[in-house]
């Protein structure tokens, strides 16, 4: 069976966990300001928007601008990222897999330039032909046009791509563009849906796999699923 023409892969929680990297971040600089910032504090956090987390911080009583907070966390998380990029279980399996099967990869985030740029400097070289940022489109997740914009970049008609992802956000916009979806829930639960296939983790995903979601078919191995 012919696999799908390209795969577009979400970031945080797709491909790789920062997460654990930004709340060490949101820590130093707490400390660094002598605030008192909890595990329970920086669970508050996961999920907003940096500036938003920046703003909590600064109300937190850490003196600096929620900008300037921002700038600091990134920079901290792009030095970890240079020394250990922090895979999901079977991502980088399925992403070497990928390359030898000469598909085209695309990345799709939300997320800023200089974070994609330093995972995708940890991947092997040509193993994402294009990068999809929130800063390079007008409207973000749940939007179509990030995946829309991967999919022209790498030159496939979006329907002939699979999408992997992570959150009802991110499924939404893959979904709304066109592309088969692959979800594999990481922090939030991801319901069934209408050829929304559906995995507890990339490991032992194969590019047959691939092949049955690119062909049509929902390929769904959560004990939750429908019929």
């Amino acid at each position: 069976m012919p696999g799908p023409d390209a795969v577009l892969w979400d970031l945080d929680w797709t491909l790789v966990d920062t997460e654990p990297y930004w709340m060490d971040a949101e820590s130093e600089l707490a400390v660094a300001h002598g605030v008192e910032w909890t595990h329970e504090h920086a669970m508050t956090l996961v999920g907003l928007a940096l500036l938003d987390a920046g703003g909590v911080l600064q109300r937190a009583g850490v003196a600096m601008e929620p900008a300037a907070i921002v700038d600091r966390m990134v920079r901290r998380v792009v030095e970890r990222l240079a020394v250990e990029v922090p895979w999901r279980p079977g991502a980088r399996e399925l992403l070497a897999a990928l390359a030898d099967a000469g598909v085209p990869c695309a990345l799709v985030t939300m997320s800023y330039t200089v974070i994609a740029d330093a995972v995708v400097a940890g991947t092997p070289p040509g193993a994402f032909r294009a990068v999809v940022t929130g800063d390079a489109v007008r409207h973000g997740k749940p939007h179509p046009e990030p995946y829309l914009t991967a999919a022209r970049r790498l030159g496939v008609a979006p329907e002939r791509c699979v999408a992997i992802e992570d959150s009802q956000v991110g499924l939404a916009s893959a979904e709304a563009a066109g592309t088969r979806a692959l979800a594999v829930p990481h922090m939030v639960p991801i319901p069934p849906g209408p050829g929304r296939s559906r995995v507890p983790t990339l490991e032992g995903v194969t590019l047959a796999d691939l092949a049955q979601i690119g062909a049509g078919e929902v390929v769904d191995r959560l004990p939750d699923r429908v019929g």
